[in-house]
């Protein structure tokens, strides 16, 4: 057990899936501890920010809490922290979601296509948007944006689907080039060429599955729902010295 050695804290703002990466870590052998006050994030080790619901109402519920300095702070400390789903998302410059968008170039289907494509190729649809962005944590750029309706696929998007990771990422380090992951969003991070980009997916369109960059890490899918790979991911997460990077 671990428990004698790190603080794992789990952002309990309300809107997250927080009981299912509680009991992942305590399976792991770490203790997760809920936190609800932005002041107690701040004597963890590492942090996880899980995320289920909407963006903008996510952000006002952290603004309000206090979290969003604080995570801020956090991350500015070069401590570990790990999002999950909408915490992945949060923690881009915005989103578009609730925003009326634009599809201007027709997505290509998602059927046939791997996700090693997005490795050489450009996301394949580029989105107008008719309203400014919710602001997000700003540690990635871009926006996050909504799967278009026009692409031929069901949103959300919702069950397993193939993830392939870079073969350097530490997020990603002991698990195979490709495997399935359980997502569930209707919106999505779309610079597959960023340097910060570790794992991609497709539906519809090839679109991050997950980040790494420093300290940051962080997953579009559920890897405390992903079956014996995705606690292997978590797993890196929590097993990693902050103090080796």
């Amino acid at each position: 057990m671990h428990q004698g050695k790190e603080k794992i804290a789990i952002i309990d703002y309300g809107m997250g899936n927080i009981c299912s990466v509680q009991k992942a870590c305590a399976f792991l052998g770490y203790e997760g501890v809920l936190v609800e006050e932005p002041e107690k994030l701040m004597t963890a080790t590492k942090a996880i920010l899980p995320g289920v619901g909407a963006f903008g109402d996510a952000m006002a519920v952290l603004d309000e809490k206090g979290f969003t300095g604080a995570i801020k702070e956090y991350v500015a400390q070069g401590r570990p922290f790990f999002g999950i789903c909408l915490g992945m998302q949060l923690m881009f410059a915005g989103s578009t979601e609730g925003l009326t968008e634009v599809s201007s170039t027709p997505a290509t289907s998602a059927a046939s296509t791997p996700a090693a494509s997005a490795l050489s190729a450009p996301a394949s649809a580029s989105l107008t948007i008719e309203a400014p962005p919710h602001k997000g944590l700003g540690f990635f750029p871009g926006i996050i944006r909504r799967f278009p309706t026009d692409a031929g696929v069901k949103i959300p998007h919702i069950g397993w689907n193939l993830v392939e990771h870079k073969p350097d990422s530490a997020l990603f380090a002991g698990l195979p080039s490709q495997f399935n992951a359980y997502f569930v969003h209707s919106y999505f991070a779309g610079d597959t060429q960023a340097h910060y980009a570790a794992g991609l997916c497709s539906h519809g369109l090839e679109f991050l599955a997950a980040v790494e960059e420093g300290n940051l890490w962080a997953a579009q899918f559920h890897p405390e729902k992903s079956g014996d790979l995705g606690i292997r991911l978590l797993y890196n997460f929590l097993r990693r010295n902050p103090y080796a990077d």
